[in-house]
């Protein structure tokens, strides 16, 4: 069984020079939150559990990789700012 989604991203990555091995941690640990909330568009995340999952320390590294992912067009990032709102992220992936 293929999951288009992730054949489209490895696809589009794939000549894309920009993108870099921590870009394509937090793109999967992003994928895996919308998996975990079935593929709803757009998905509430948590930035503790994204930077847990994508193995992401700094973080400034994980705002440059979310930032990226969004000018890329590959993540629409809709930060919130509320301690206690969840910002969210939808996916643009074209199958």
């Amino acid at each position: 069984m293929q999951v288009r989604e992730l054949t489209w991203f490895y696809e589009a990555i794939r000549e894309d020079h920009r993108i870099l091995p921590s870009h394509i941690a937090v793109f999967m640990a992003l994928f895996q939150c919308w998996n975990q909330n079935d593929f709803q568009n757009p998905v509430p995340i948590n930035r503790r559990q994204v930077m847990e999952a994508a193995k992401i320390s700094g973080l400034a590294t994980y705002h440059r990789c979310i930032r990226d992912l969004h000018v890329y067009g590959y993540i629409r990032y809709q930060p919130s700012y509320h301690p206690s709102k969840r910002s969210r992220v939808s996916f643009l992936i074209q199958v």
